[in-house]
């Protein structure tokens, strides 16, 4: 059963979900079934295995909720023989697992392309070998992580020392996957049921080249890949184009795809007059004029770039690489292609940033708004939160952003610019499973059914310092009280700490993140690394 943690028509519009049954459902020794929130199958005696796919950090506790309903026991130590084998991908697990890790058997880390293959190909071989037997033969898999044989180790202290192998022939460190083929994804379903009725969606590259140093999806999924032209791009379009006339280009940086402009020529043709098409995120120096035309004439009404910040200091210091000028020529190519809308994406809590940023921020988007008048402004403001295998993962969240927040929509909402900022208060949560050890788990397992209640939350928390919660989680291996709710969300981290995920090898090492963070931190703002 191939799970998605919300319902089915946000699931379905989810392009790596779509990929990962659509691989899994091609297979003829497998029968796989979708499971949604609001929908599915009743629980199967037969069920196998039991997958879900994780992108985002605040959808992790669902989890929990999906395996009470199919009857699946919550933590990993306690499933039995008849039990599925609960596995998980995605940035999220791939980034750090540990605060979900107990209630998973298996974890796969990185690209599913060769990844989930060779998991379901090891299992095949092994089904009929007693469960441990099962997940050691899986821990031997490149990219394959089973968290029961992985021990946390803390000092007198509470303190994180190393994540170890409990069996001395299992790896050391479990190395993310990396998908290199010629080929990346696309649609294989088109519904009008979806959140994006019927949508084809096309990726055109993955990773991004630009490395911001908070960027998950630049850092965490290098290197930059784009599929050719000829026999990547359009062979997907043209299947996807006889079953629907939306389109959609995806991607982190969808524009620095090295044929982008071909491709944009190619869709000019007559012969797409009656496709709609839309695009992700696009890098603002790659906005032109061409752009902006095509996508007017082939039904798109706004323009999506990331800004992160109006303070040219901030985004030095973030390696954002991206001139005031450039997001002036954005928005004056997108009107002038006869765009109606330019979305901005920004940012608060940056380290090091200060009040006067936020005015550079607001500043630049009135400064947009007189001069291309007609142009309908949307600024979509988050806090930031640190991402494991970032530069900026030592790094807590600013408790001043909340401020922040509010502070933006004051100065631009009175004056016509629309602002649409994300809760602060959720974003804390973000970061308090983005950062966690295992020691979050019982946590998220007393949040259970309550997990979209704030408060709930910090209750939890609370109970877990207390020691009122119960801590035995793993062969019956109890664990240790969690550190302070501020020292895992707000404080910022000395490079030489042990992090949760030091055992799980991304595609740049821990030397050449610090190298990252100082370069950010010293050669553009002036102060010593590990101070804001």
């Amino acid at each position: 059963m191939l799970a998605f943690p919300s319902t089915y028509s946000i699931g379905i519009t989810s392009l790596g979900y779509q990929v990962i049954w659509a691989t899994l459902a091609k297979r003829e020794d497998i029968d796989v079934r979708r499971l949604f929130t609001d929908q599915g199958d009743i629980p199967h005696r037969t069920c196998d295995l039991f997958g879900l796919s994780l992108s985002w950090e605040l959808d992790g506790p669902v989890l929990l909720d999906l395996l009470e309903q199919q009857r699946i026991p919550l933590w990993s130590h306690q499933r039995g023989e008849n039990n599925p084998i609960v596995f998980g991908g995605g940035p999220v697990l791939t980034a750090n697992p540990e605060p979900l890790a107990p209630f998973f058997d298996v974890v796969l880390l990185g690209d599913g392309e060769e990844l989930l293959p060779a998991f379901i190909d090891t299992l095949q071989q092994v089904k009929q070998l007693p469960r441990t037997d099962r997940l050691r033969a899986l821990a031997k898999v490149p990219g394959v992580y089973v968290p029961r044989f992985y021990e946390p180790i803390y000092d007198a202290d509470d303190s994180l020392l190393t994540v170890k192998p409990v069996e001395s022939d299992l790896p050391h460190s479990i190395a993310k996957q990396t998908w290199r083929g010629n080929t990346l994804t696309h649609s294989t379903v088109i519904t009008p049921d979806a959140a994006w009725p019927n949508i084809h969606m096309v990726e055109v590259v993955r990773s991004c080249p630009e490395l911001c140093r908070f960027c998950l999806a630049s850092y965490l999924t290098l290197p930059f890949r784009s599929p050719s032209l000829d026999d990547g791009l359009i062979p997907a379009i043209e299947k996807g184009l006889t079953a629907t006339k939306r389109l959609g280009l995806l991607g982190a940086s969808v524009t620095q795809h090295p044929q982008f402009g071909e491709l944009l020529q190619w869709l000019d043709k007559d012969r797409f007059n009656d496709i709609r098409l839309s695009v992700s995120s696009v890098r603002a120096a790659t906005v032109n004029s061409e752009l902006t035309r095509i996508l007017n004439r082939r039904g798109s009404k706004s323009l999506t770039i990331a800004i992160e910040s109006g303070s040219e200091r901030i985004r030095a210091m973030i390696n954002k690489k991206l001139a005031q000028e450039e997001i002036f020529a954005a928005a004056k190519y997108a009107f002038e292609g006869g765009l109606s809308g330019l979305k901005l994406y920004g940012m608060v809590g940056l380290p090091t940033e200060e009040d006067s940023d936020i005015d550079d921020t607001s500043n630049l988007l009135l400064n947009l708004k007189k001069t291309t008048p007609g142009l309908r402004l949307t600024l979509g403001v988050s806090t930031f939160v640190p991402k494991a295998h970032t530069p900026f993962q030592w790094h807590g969240i600013n408790r001043k952003a909340e401020k922040r927040l509010k502070q933006l929509a004051k100065q631009l909402k009175p004056k016509g610019i629309e602002v649409r900022p994300e809760s602060f208060g959720w974003s804390t949560i973000q970061a308090l499973l983005s950062r966690s050890d295992r020691r979050l788990a019982p946590v998220i397992a007393s949040v259970r059914g309550s997990h979209n209640k704030l408060g709930s939350w910090k209750k939890a928390y609370k109970a877990a310092r207390e020691g009122d919660l119960s801590t035995t989680t793993e062969q019956a291996r109890p664990l240790p009280r969690p550190p302070a709710w501020e020292e895992v969300v707000h404080e910022s981290w000395e490079p030489s700490r042990t992090l949760p995920w030091t055992h799980l090898e991304g595609p740049l090492n821990q030397k050449q993140l610090i190298q990252h963070h100082h370069q950010a931190l010293n050669e553009h703002v002036g102060v010593p690394a590990g101070e804001e």
